[in-house]
């Protein structure tokens, strides 16, 4: 039997949120922020439900290290 993905009620949050608000995410950005929250809490590939987080996360990273003339990380 697996385990619940921790995440799973934040996702279900924003899923609730994005059909409410016509899928305008700046109306979500709370309930986003909470997912972010969630997925920073658990190791990498913890919640299948922050795969699509953990990927910007990355980019993020990304840009940062590059807007600072810091090379990419080889992956």
């Amino acid at each position: 039997m697996s385990q619940k993905d921790p995440c799973q009620k934040q996702a279900c949050a924003i899923q609730k949120c994005l059909q409410a608000n016509n899928y305008v995410e700046s109306k979500c950005e709370t309930v986003l922020q909470e997912m972010r929250k969630c997925c920073a809490r658990y190791p990498k590939g913890r919640s299948i439900c922050c795969s699509g987080f953990e990927k910007e996360e990355r980019e993020r990273e990304k840009f940062k290290a590059t807007s600072e003339g810091i090379p990419p990380s080889p992956q």
